[in-house]
């Protein structure tokens, strides 16, 4: 099967959606199957193969990591995409990727679909905060129903996304399909590199946060949660890895609490290597995240030996299971910071997270989740084949 995806995220920007495109890109591939993507342009150079097309893209004023393809420079482009004879089209992301996306799959005469990647409700008050959230939450679910009825199929990473669509309107068939994790590649990495990179005490127990650094990851409750950890014991530091547009708002909540040289911003990690690195220097994964879709990072720190701390909403309800590698809080400071030392101070509890963590991590096989999608792609062909013969090319 050949496969064209489309994003208006990709690396060398490192988010849940880049990592999710590449992990079933990968996997498919082995299956046999040619997956192309389209993706903006970044002005940091990224070493893409042969079948990566890059978009002209312009810059975003709310958020500038982020890039947004050019429509018109991507229409442009149609001619060159279909000589490429693609199946199907597979789209990631919901602003130009999702309307180029549509417009492409009706010129070739293939069927769409659509990963529901991110959580709009609970996403745009934080960047509009001068209009009532009740308003943006109507407008994010109707914004959201209109594009997923626009496509053959709707992929939702979790059971509890799937629900929240159904419940919105959508009307389009869909399915339950997370992102897979190769543990393997999570299974040994250099702790004391990490930390001596980056000038991480050896003597301190490492609390990690790995996530996009904005308003709706909520880190905001881990640094309470860490200030009041820091009241009482002193053998702790705490890292932040990632980028985005609260990180100044979160360095200079850090600062109003006094955490000082104890808590540190490492900025994007590079996946093969510092990344590894990072979690197997951790003792202690943090989470506080009531957006998520899914949460691969949880299964990442599971992978690399390292017990996790975490809210369960949403998405991460689906992933997290108390006892399986994780005491789940419920976010407030006090539980937050309560549920971090019992596993810091119980070597029993904190050995059975590890081993239960890793034997959980495996379950998440990504190269049976891409039989799935490959499964999910040939039954929505078939729907689309039936439905209108005439308009779907032959495969």
């Amino acid at each position: 099967m050949r496969i064209l995806m489309i994003s208006d995220v990709y690396f060398p920007r490192i988010n849940g959606v880049s990592t999710s495109i590449q992990t079933f890109r990968c996997e498919l591939e082995k299956l046999g199957n040619e997956v192309f993507l389209i993706a903006p342009s970044y002005d940091d150079e990224y070493l893409d193969d042969d079948r990566t097309i890059r978009v002209e893209s312009r810059g975003i004023v709310v958020d500038p990591e982020d890039r947004m393809i050019k429509l018109g420079k991507l229409i442009s482009r149609l001619n060159e995409l279909k000589d490429l004879d693609f199946d199907i089209l597979h789209i990631h992301t919901p602003f130009v990727a999702h309307y180029g996306g549509i417009k492409i799959a009706k010129a070739l005469g293939i069927p769409c679909v659509v990963t529901y990647h991110t959580l709009f409700e609970e996403y745009f008050y934080h960047y509009i905060p001068w209009l009532p959230k009740q308003l943006l939450r109507y407008v994010a679910r109707r914004f959201s129903v209109s594009q997923c009825n626009q496509v053959d199929g709707v992929i939702s990473p979790s059971s509890m996304i799937l629900d929240l669509l159904k419940k919105y309107g959508v009307a389009t068939q869909m399915v339950t399909l997370p992102t897979g994790i190769d543990s393997q590649a999570f299974a040994s990495g250099n702790g004391p590199r990490f930390r001596q990179n980056f000038g991480i005490p050896t003597d301190k127990k490492l609390l990690l946060n790995v996530s996009r650094v904005a308003f709706e990851k909520n880190i905001s409750a881990i640094i309470e949660a860490y200030a009041l950890l820091r009241q009482s014991r002193d053998d702790i530091h705490l890292v932040i890895a990632g980028e985005g547009p609260a990180k100044n708002q979160y360095i200079a909540l850090a600062a109003e609490l006094k955490l000082g040289e104890s808590i540190s911003f490492v900025g994007y990690l590079d996946r093969s290597t510092q990344l590894v690195d990072c979690y197997h220097a951790a003792d202690v994964f943090v989470f506080a995240s009531k957006t998520e879709t899914q949460g691969l990072v949880l299964l990442e720190a599971m992978a690399s030996g390292t017990p996790v701390v975490s809210v369960a909403e949403m998405g991460t309800k689906n992933v997290l299971t108390e006892g399986l590698g994780v005491r789940i809080t419920d976010g407030s400071p006090n539980d937050f910071s309560t549920k971090i030392s019992e596993v810091l101070d119980d070597s029993a509890l904190y050995t059975n997270l590890v081993n239960t963590g890793i034997a959980y991590a495996r379950e998440w096989d990504s190269l049976s989740l891409a039989k799935k999608m490959h499964a999910y792609y040939s039954q929505v062909l078939r729907t689309k084949q039936e439905s209108h013969p005439v308009c779907i090319k032959q495969i």
